[in-house]
């Protein structure tokens, strides 16, 4: 008999049991943040904007310190009008607020001008989109009336609503429609014919296809029009309060030119240049979350 077989009789037979290791499992751990690759993604899109900002306000202090300059420094900007950065939304009367509140004034105006744009243009680029009589019979019109300036609408407006504020309402409105109905239109053109035959197939009537094939389709080119719409309703409301009056952002820089007080309005075009960029984000966030990420960024 071999060695190898007087060990395996000699030893006493363990049940399977009893042989098999027991393994412990670790119970599983909650993905963790990296908190390295987060500082460095924060520091990669933060830190280059401040160092641009940083160089440019000290360019703009030394070309504007000389005497005689005709644009104040960001020293003199800062010490003049501390109390509308550090303080907007202080409140001393009708006229006397800060410019947090205004820019509130204004955006109440862009929400529903916008707003009403966004429901008017998705409905009429769905028209058109969809139907090619209605294509060759709007387009042109359309076309001809988006490159009227926002303010040729103004005085039009006043006439029609004789009250300032459904006037720059309806300004927004006619100049932030356009990029909506154009880029709805197109997106449902360039539905896939696939998605078509199964509308066909399912017989789905056409309120089901709009929400059910036609929107989730064409939501990229829609908010690609709502991202346009966005800022130039902004751009809208800036110049339309200016000539209507009331407390929105437009007309303080418009007051504050009449008053030479520059620093104040170099304070005003930051917070309008902030409050669009915020906007812009806010919508392409929506379009990419709606979209699941398909919205350009």
């Amino acid at each position: 008999m071999s060695a190898l077989a007087r060990k395996f009789k000699e030893e006493p037979q363990q049940p399977a049991a009893q042989k098999a290791n027991v393994v412990a499992l670790s119970p599983k751990h909650s993905p963790q943040i990296d908190l390295r690759k987060w500082a460095a993604a924060a520091a990669r899109n933060i830190i280059p904007p401040f160092i641009v900002l940083a160089v440019l306000l000290g360019v703009w202090q030394v070309l504007c310190s000389a005497p005689g300059s005709s644009l104040p420094p960001p020293s003199q900007v800062f010490e003049e009008s501390y109390d509308l950065i550090v303080s907007p939304f202080f409140h001393n009367g009708s006229q006397d607020i800060g410019l947090g509140w205004r820019v509130l004034v204004s955006l109440e105006r862009v929400a529903y001008g916008f707003g009403l744009a966004a429901i008017a243009g998705i409905i009429l680029g769905a028209v058109i989109g969809q139907s090619i009589w209605a294509m060759r019979g709007l387009d042109p019109i359309f076309q001809v009336l988006r490159t009227v300036p926002p303010l040729a609408w103004l005085p039009l407006s006043l006439a029609a609503f004789q009250d300032s504020n459904p006037s720059a309402i309806f300004v927004i409105f006619i100049t932030s429609i356009w990029p909506v109905i154009i880029n709805t239109a197109v997106g449902v053109r360039n539905i896939p014919q696939d998605y078509r035959n199964v509308a066909k197939v399912l017989r789905l009537n056409q309120l089901e296809f709009f929400f059910k094939i036609m929107l989730p389709s064409a939501a990229p080119y829609i908010f690609t029009g709502l991202r346009i719409g966005v800022g130039l309703s902004w751009l809208a409301i800036v110049a339309a309060e200016m000539l209507t009056g009331g407390v929105g952002i437009g007309f303080f820089i418009w007051d504050a030119w009449n008053s030479s007080r520059l620093p104040d309005i170099i304070v005003a075009l930051a917070y309008i240049g902030v409050v669009g960029f915020m906007l812009d984000k806010l919508v392409a966030a929506l379009g990419k979350v709606i979209t699941r990420g398909a919205a350009a960024n």
